[in-house]
């Protein structure tokens, strides 16, 4: 039986290609296998000798395990390791959720959730770097760009947080984890007097750090969307697509503080995108309004998440890393104590 030709060339590069797919699942198996045996090493000498009545010199065993299994299996068992696989045990307390997790994070991503003391922060980032495959350089750089405190997730109270994760666990994102409060852009040079059209200028020609800002999930769709309503025309100034949340997202740039009249002028271009952009399998439009500054009690008394709008400042030029921390967590715990309050029963001081 005859065999028609093959180009030798595309049959190499195909060979090449198996070749390589092989050598990745390989290498995935063996840091995910790796990765689950540091775990219950680490969850030996934690929780049943350190936890136990040996506890008082459970550092010496340490020492003593690492002798012995530093000289059978190298510098990765050493004492520092060994110290770092129990803490990774003690702050992933479930196998399940770290076999979910492997799948997709290595041992290196692990180290550098460690030292996160929120256990909230460090699931959240956990998730997100499963969901959105980061890079251990990515998961780096979102961390030290406070990524948990500025997403509305943060506000709300652990009990909805862990919801929310199980939500995410689960494939389910919600607008929560998309959407941040300030956005970072001091990326784009902006510096002195600008105007809104030098702030779009400059989004548009940094538009892969934008998006990086915004998040992996974003997809940029179009500049100044014409909105024709009636005789007139309205134009929105960006419009992206969201993956995760299947849905168009609509962005308006202000350079002035927010103002209440800015939620109508949402609202109208979120009717017009739902009615005439919208797709059958999407949900329905979100907008995003940047301003250079909001005030809190105005966002909250218009109720704007009930009209699917979320309000954010952006900042382009950074405060010092201390002021925007502080000013973050400021904002954090008045959010949660205001849920709190509206949790709390009538009559309850709560």
């Amino acid at each position: 039986m005859s065999h028609p030709a093959t180009d030798p060339d595309s049959l190499l590069t195909e060979i090449r290609a198996l070749i390589e797919e092989a050598r990745i699942q390989v290498s995935r198996a063996a840091n995910s296998a790796l990765t689950l045996t540091y775990w219950r090493v680490g969850r030996r000498i934690g929780v049943e000798i350190l936890g136990g009545e040996r506890a008082a010199y459970g550092s010496r065993i340490i020492e003593s395990l690492a002798r012995q299994l530093e000289s059978e299996y190298g510098q990765g068992f050493g004492e520092k390791n060994l110290r770092r696989m129990v803490q990774f045990a003690e702050v992933f307390p479930e196998e399940a959720i770290v076999v979910s997790l492997i799948r997709e994070l290595t041992w290196t991503h692990f180290l550098a959730l460690l030292p996160l003391k929120d256990p909230l922060a460090r699931e959240f980032y956990a998730e997100m770097c499963r969901v959105e495959r980061w890079s251990v350089r990515t998961l780096r750089q979102k961390i030290d760009g406070m990524l948990f405190e500025r997403t509305a997730l943060s506000k709300n109270s652990e009990e909805v947080v862990r919801q929310e994760l199980a939500a995410l666990r689960d494939g389910r994102m919600t607008p929560d984890m998309v959407f941040r409060d300030p956005y970072l852009l001091d990326f784009l040079g902006l510096s002195g007097s600008y105007r809104e059209k030098d702030l779009e200028a400059a989004i548009l020609r940094e538009m892969e750090s934008f998006l990086l800002e915004m998040g992996s999930g974003f997809c940029f769709v179009e500049r100044q969307k014409r909105i024709s309503v009636g005789k007139d025309d309205f134009y929105l100034d960006l419009l992206f697509y969201h993956r995760h949340l299947h849905r168009l997202v609509a962005v308006e740039l202000k350079l002035e503080s927010f103002q209440p009249s800015h939620k109508g002028q949402m609202e109208l271009y979120l009717r017009w995108l739902d009615k005439h952009e919208r797709a059958a399998d999407e949900e329905p439009p979100i907008g995003l309004i940047l301003c250079a500054s909001a005030d809190a009690e105005q966002v909250e008394l218009l109720q704007l998440d009930e009209a699917s709008i979320r309000v954010a400042e952006y900042l382009v030029q950074l405060p010092p890393v201390e002021v925007l921390r502080e000013r973050l967590h400021r904002a954090i715990a008045h959010a949660q104590e205001r849920v709190a309050a509206l949790a709390a029963p009538k009559g309850d001081p709560a």
